[in-house]
């Protein structure tokens, strides 16, 4: 019941800094509320700290939270104007003005305002003073004409004190995040080092905004560098998983390819690192963790990431880099696909490869000269690495499909038994009512039927693949909506490859399938499949 109690305190004293009303806070503000120092459940509700690697996070989450209400009055202010509620207004306005003001005290108090920031911090403080009296006198007046003037007065005003204080905020984080870069730079402590990569990852969690700020204060070159020295090697898994968060932003990328590989040795006299090299090293050293290799991979799929069009086109600007090492990348991966013990490990081998055979044909070829057909159509017939829709879309979504492409590919994949395991895949289903499980089902039936249409240019595979009745499951996807969840893109693509399949042996399908799904045009077709009730007879 104890236990209990403090957490509840804890808990309301945590709020406490956030809820109670503005006003009280200014008088407070600087005064911490604690308990009897030996009290296991101490808890101080102060403001920003000033030392200390947890002190850190604490404040960069504290900031975030006190942005956030400050943001909060700010658009609330901003809806009230257009309704022209002058009392609220007035009232936001004084409590924004509050809240900013306690928070650039605070963090004065703590850390001391940085020189450049302080003119923002003192254009902001003029601006929020300005807001509260110009809102005042509108409390008072009557004329239409004189209180319309003011709206667009007002709204100008708190335009400027929005950008001022997203300026500070972003300066301030950024200040707090240099110390974290510091201590990655200067410390040789390991424990020091592995805290301060936490707090980075953590912050990663936090959005795409505090990425940027990471990557502009060169995250991704300080936490590239610990990976490039044998004692920090305990420290590679967590350091590469932070620089893939990183690279989720374009900031990222631009860091971690800011260095021509080509001239490496100067590089690291000039104390910069390139990370595609770096990454290359690590998956090719087989003394290295497989958890090292396999957070690797992860960044090579991130930065290789087509669903993203800002870091695809950031990554093929600087494609020439990547190919320097795509032989040594791509081998590795596919090793790494073979020998993974998990599969969680297989997911990020296998979505880093079907990333990178969007690039150039030339990683297809290596592939198919490092028997990727043998090693990926195994993995599917093992349960320990492709356990989930997820891992089969990354190995039939975008690698068979891809490598289909290769006319050498059809006789690997007929070697190994490869027709078959497409038609199970056909067959995909979810096994629950996750909706991104479901869309995995649909992109693995898709892309099952695209390489099969593929494969089927090739005579011997279009024979198998009848002989195996790819046609009547193919023919099922097309009249049955459930069979394919509705999905218009498994619609298309199975009517693709039924009539490739009907091109090289028409008697295959039946005269009233060949009347509506072979003859017409294939939008006819559609229109006809996508169209059609499912029948319980």
């Amino acid at each position: 019941m104890h236990a209990i109690q403090v957490d509840s305190v804890q808990r309301w004293m945590e709020d406490l800094r956030h809820m109670t009303e503005v006003e009280c806070m200014c008088v407070l503000q600087s005064k911490p509320i604690g308990v009897d120092e030996d009290c296991p459940g101490e808890l101080i509700v102060s403001g920003l700290g000033a030392t200390g690697d947890h002190v850190t996070r604490d404040n960069l989450q504290t900031l975030l939270k006190r942005a956030l209400v400050v943001s909060t009055e700010l658009g609330k202010m901003f809806h009230r104007l257009e309704k022209g509620r002058w009392l609220r207004v007035h009232g936001t306005a004084v409590r924004a003005n509050c809240h900013v003001r306690s928070l650039v005290h605070e963090y004065s108090c703590a850390r001391g305002t940085p020189a450049h920031m302080q003119k923002y911090e003192t254009a902001l403080l003029e601006k929020c003073m300005e807001l509260t009296v110009i809102t005042e006198r509108c409390l008072h007046a009557d004329d239409e004409y004189f209180l319309k003037s003011m709206k667009e007065a007002i709204h100008e005003i708190l335009t400027d004190v929005s950008d001022s204080f997203s300026q500070m905020i972003d300066m301030a984080l950024a200040n707090e995040i240099q110390i974290l870069i510091r201590q990655l730079e200067e410390s040789d402590n390991l424990f020091t080092i592995e805290n301060a990569i936490s707090n980075l990852l953590s912050l990663t969690q936090d959005g795409p905004q505090l990425c940027s700020i990471i990557a502009k204060e060169g995250g991704v070159v300080a936490l590239l560098k610990i990976c490039r020295q044998d004692c920090f090697s305990c420290l590679y898994a967590q350091a590469l998983r932070t620089v893939a968060s990183i690279c989720c932003v374009e900031e990222g990328i631009n860091q971690l390819e800011k260095v021509d590989g080509i001239l490496c040795l100067a590089d690291i006299l000039t104390d910069e690192v390139d990370g595609i090299l770096c990454l290359a090293d690590i998956l090719t050293d087989e003394a290295c963790a497989e958890a090292a290799r396999a957070e690797a991979a992860a960044v090579v799929a991130q930065i290789t990431s087509p669903q993203d069009t800002s870091t695809q086109h950031t990554a093929t600007q600087h494609l020439a880099s990547f190919l320097e090492s795509m032989q040594d990348i791509v081998t590795s991966l596919i090793k790494l696909c073979e020998s993974a013990s998990c599969g969680e490990v297989f997911l990020l081998a296998s979505a880093a490869l079907a990333n990178i055979t969007f690039f150039d044909s030339m990683a297809c070829e290596i592939l198919l000269q490092l028997n990727a057909v043998h090693i990926l159509l195994q993995a599917c017939r093992d349960r320990q690495r492709v356990d989930t829709p997820y891992s089969k879309d990354q190995v039939v979504v975008t690698i068979l499909a891809n490598l289909s492409v290769l006319e050498q590919s059809a006789s690997d994949v007929l070697h190994e038994n490869g027709i078959e395991r497409l038609l199970l895949l056909l067959g995909e289903k979810p096994s629950s009512s996750n909706p991104s499980e479901g869309a995995a089902c649909e992109r693995v039936q898709q892309k099952a039927a695209v390489t099969l249409a593929r494969l089927s240019k090739d005579p011997d595979v279009a024979q198998a693949a009848i002989d195996l009745q790819a046609v009547p499951r193919l023919i099922e996807l097309c009249r049955s909506p459930a069979e394919r969840n509705s999905s218009d893109s498994v619609l298309v693509a199975c009517l693709a490859a039924l009539r490739r399949l009907a091109t090289g042996c028409p008697e295959s399908i039946s005269p009233s399938d060949h009347q509506q799904l072979i003859k017409p045009r294939l939008v006819d077709s559609f229109l006809l499949c996508s169209n059609m009730e499912e029948s319980f007879v």
